[in-house]
């Protein structure tokens, strides 16, 4: 395999972020030497969750296995994901905001007809349905463990518990018209075709959805870090690249 010099487009503060948090891993555990530094750990984890490349592809850029490849970046995404917060802290945290934002995305993912539940008829593809917030300015607080793709926005919202958090601290949230019904705080534009509606409410329904899609930033700053755009691991590790790249945003300035 040929290997040539590239880069990648994030911060300089996220390698030292990540490289911190594992040098205070590697104390923790005792280890004593590895092939790759922390530095040259983080960088390998980031290349690997900002630009999607296999772990074929990072072993021979980093001159380690492929196993090791896999190793080192499966134990970054342990570090990073068991940093990031909780839906009860991100509530918290945005309870000081005037608004939060709700919507769910897809994750695409390499999955065959036969699997029904990771199948969205919505979408017309498999994949993990993942709620996410957003503050006023479209910036993401928090996003959601995965679930199938099968599920509905507003039944995976209730599942994480997401509208009774909000409700408990009286936080308004604009979504969109797949919660409808969800009750508490979180409020959605009036259903029934456009020329149905009254001016009143085809007034409020455009103001909400300038609202609304201040949301859809805080979307691409997850698909950003393109291994979410096709993932081909095991639905059981989505949550963790999530919640690991939620870490490196909230903590990093990309």
């Amino acid at each position: 395999m040929l290997v040539y010099p590239s880069g990648i487009d994030v911060s300089s503060s996220a390698v030292r972020f990540l490289s911190a948090r594992l040098r205070a891993h590697r104390r923790q555990r005792g280890t004593r030497w590895r092939r790759l530094t922390t530095g040259r750990q983080a960088l390998l984890a980031l290349a690997h969750l900002r630009c999607g490349h296999t772990y074929a592809q990072l072993a021979a850029g980093f001159g380690v296995g492929t196993t090791t490849a896999y190793r080192y970046i499966a134990e970054a995404v342990e570090v990073l994901a068991a940093l990031a917060p909780d839906l009860a802290s991100a509530v918290k945290a945005a309870s000081r905001k005037a608004f939060v934002i709700l919507d769910g995305t897809r994750l695409a993912i390499d999955r065959i007809a036969a699997d029904r539940p990771f199948y969205s008829g919505k979408h017309k593809k498999h994949g993990m349905n993942v709620q996410v917030l957003a503050d006023p300015f479209g910036r993401l607080l928090w996003a959601s463990p995965a679930l199938p793709g099968a599920v509905h926005d507003i039944k995976a919202a209730r599942s994480h518990g997401i509208i009774d958090a909000l409700t408990d601290v009286g936080l308004a949230c604009w979504a969109d018209k797949g919660y409808q019904g969800a009750g508490g705080t979180v409020r959605v534009p009036f259903r029934g075709r456009w020329e149905q509606l009254s001016a009143g409410r085809q007034a409020v329904n455009i103001a909400h959805a300038r609202i609304r899609a201040l949301g859809e930033q805080s979307m691409a700053t997850l698909k950003s870090w393109r291994l979410l755009r096709k993932l081909r691991c095991s639905t059981n590790r989505i949550t963790r690249l999530v919640q690991a790249i939620l870490t490196l945003h909230l903590n990093c300035t990309n």
